[in-house]
């Protein structure tokens, strides 16, 4: 199997992604639920588009032939900086046949187990149903250490709740997308979500002695406030604009955020994020390590692990050829002096 069978077996299962050439956005506007942006696709478009516009500048006098790909997160060495993002409810979005529960666990199966082998971590995801949540926690506890699960924006006690069992599971981390906020994936199971304060990022931050990710920050300010109130790390993140259309790309803000709490906390990044290239982008323009949601998602339906495995492996070898040319050692200490704006 390779990763053009792969990706023509994701096609012949998915309904709700038709598994472009370019994952790009043009071909799948509207389509929620499903891969697609919202409405016009103009922010799922701007997310691909921003990181389109910074070129990567060649040093290949520089010496550097073998680049260092780990990083560290929260006292643990990872074998690149790429992770998993949160993927929930694949029957719903991607719209492939079989019971639901039991296709969650088994997407949920191939992503973690394809980051555990990678050397690397997963983001599990949360919806409506009950079991989109437990599915993650059942990943975290037969691979403690790798599986971030991720709750979305409910009432504080709620979240708190699912927190302290991602902890109880063996979670490095523990996530919220608050970006979810008006997810319409969410208004059709009828689940209250909403926009949260810093006064509620610190109480959840209190609950659980793991750090706390807040996923869907998009400007300096509100990264500022989630540092302030003990988040340990933010997800630079517009839900790869599925939650508000016309929206900034994340590497728009992205270095703007960086200049406000790098240091401060971890900063995760995703949004566009296709090959090797654009993971060095994103630490470049600040990021500590970055978050691959469709590219994956995709694999794992159309491959399972071994699918996620070989995106993987690519991305791994594209990131260490993009170091290479670029003179860039590490992946802890890239500089933006690598990036050209057009």
């Amino acid at each position: 199997m390779d990763l053009n069978e792969v990706r023509q077996k994701a096609r012949e299962q998915m309904k709700g992604c038709h598994v472009c050439p370019e994952c790009n956005g043009k071909a799948c506007t509207g389509m929620i639920p499903g891969f697609g942006g919202l409405r016009t696709g103009r922010t799922f478009m701007r997310n691909m588009e921003a990181l389109q516009e910074y070129g990567l500048i060649m040093r290949s006098m520089s010496g550097v032939e073998d680049p260092d790909t780990t990083c560290e997160l929260f006292g643990h060495t990872l074998k690149m900086p790429v992770l998993l993002a949160p993927v929930g409810g694949i029957v719903l979005n991607a719209q492939v046949e079989g019971h639901p529960a039991t296709v969650e666990m088994e997407y949920d199966e191939a992503v973690t187990q394809a980051a555990a082998d990678a050397g690397t971590w997963c983001f599990t995801g949360d919806s409506g149903a009950p079991y989109m949540y437990t599915s993650g926690i059942a990943a975290c506890k037969k691979r403690p250490g790798s599986v971030i699960p991720t709750i979305k924006p409910r009432d504080d006690s709620e979240i708190i709740k699912k927190a302290i069992a991602a902890e109880q599971a063996g979670a490095p981390a523990v996530a919220c997308d608050i970006d979810a906020a008006t997810l319409i994936n969410m208004r059709i199971f009828g689940q209250p979500v909403g926009p949260k304060s810093a006064a509620s990022i610190a109480k959840i931050a209190a609950s659980v002695h793991i750090p706390f990710i807040v996923k869907g920050i998009m400007s300096p300010e509100e990264a500022a406030a989630c540092a302030a109130a003990g988040a340990k790390a933010i997800v630079v993140s517009n839900h790869g604009g599925r939650v508000l259309d016309g929206m900034a790309g994340t590497a728009d803000v992205l270095p703007e955020i960086a200049a406000a709490v790098k240091g401060k906390v971890t900063i995760f990044a995703d949004g566009g994020i296709r090959h090797g290239e654009d993971v060095l982008k994103m630490l470049a323009l600040g990021a500590d390590a970055v978050l691959l949601g469709r590219p994956a998602a995709i694999a794992a339906i159309g491959g399972g692990a071994e699918g996620v495995g070989m995106v993987l492996d690519t991305m791994e070898r594209e990131l260490k050829d993009a170091m290479m040319i670029t003179g860039t050692a590490d992946c802890r200490h890239v500089d933006p002096a690598i990036l050209k704006h057009f």
